[in-house]
């Protein structure tokens, strides 16, 4: 059975749908528990995943310990981490239920899965950016934290957990799990491309490869947090016509 966990900050607009695909999955006992980790909503975050029936937990703001501290909360033999603006594909209890099986069997090495990455959003850029991920997974077994991640807790506790970063704590997981322990499952997670929409596609896209090559650099989280969320001003972008 899963535990789901999903840091949440004024998540209020995007959390009800994000919920929504997860309902069958409970209905069916595949899902034991859903916890939403606020770190300090100022709207109705914390209001939608009670009327939900989500656990709620409140901590500091940070996604890194956010996601440590759902975990550590969380009472199943499987975590599921999600995002609050990513939405899970019909379906997708069944390919997760197939995988964990697999592992639990001992058919599949111990190991963990992300879904495959979508944008909800129009036109060349979106498809462009998607197909960007699909080579990288394909080639460096390096999923976003967009497209979630599904591990057997006896291996999240292997591996250390998640670490309080101010950021890229995704990557730095996935860095730990390497790339022959991590699956791409069929079913997509759908994200938010608000973000990509607010910045423009180039700008954003160039702001996170400067952040992950910042981070191999070994540039403390702290500081690439601030190029992230736009305190370091980047070049104006070209525009890329959507089709």
């Amino acid at each position: 059975m899963i535990s789901i966990v999903i840091p949440t900050l004024n998540a209020e607009s995007r959390l009800a749908e994000a919920l929504t695909p997860l309902v069958p999955a409970v209905v069916d006992g595949i899902v034991r528990e859903v916890i939403v980790v606020d770190g300090g909503s100022r709207d109705r975050t914390i209001e939608v995943a009670d009327h939900a029936g989500a656990t709620v937990l409140r901590t500091a703001a940070g996604r890194g310990q956010q996601l440590a501290a759902g975990a550590a909360r969380a009472r199943g033999p499987w975590l599921l981490f999600l995002h609050a603006d990513s939405v899970l594909e019909s379906g997708w209890e069944r390919e997760a239920a197939a995988f964990m099986e697999k592992v639990d069997l001992g058919e599949r090495a111990l190991s963990a899965a992300a879904f495959r990455y979508a944008l909800d959003d129009d036109g060349i850029a979106p498809r462009l950016l998607e197909a960007m991920v699909r080579v990288r997974g394909a080639l460096l077994s390096l999923p976003y934290g967009d497209q979630g991640l599904l591990i057997p807790r006896r291996l999240y506790e292997q591996i250390g957990g998640f670490k309080a970063m101010a950021i890229m704590e995704d990557v730095d997981i996935v860095r730990r799990l390497g790339r022959r322990r991590i699956a791409i499952l069929r079913a997509r997670a759908t994200t938010s491309a608000e973000r990509y929409r607010s910045d423009g596609y180039l700008r954003r896209i160039a702001r996170n490869q400067l952040c992950l090559a910042l981070y191999a650099a070994g540039v403390s989280p702290v500081r690439i947090a601030a190029i992230y969320r736009g305190r370091v001003a980047l070049p104006p972008e070209r525009s890329i016509k959507s089709a």
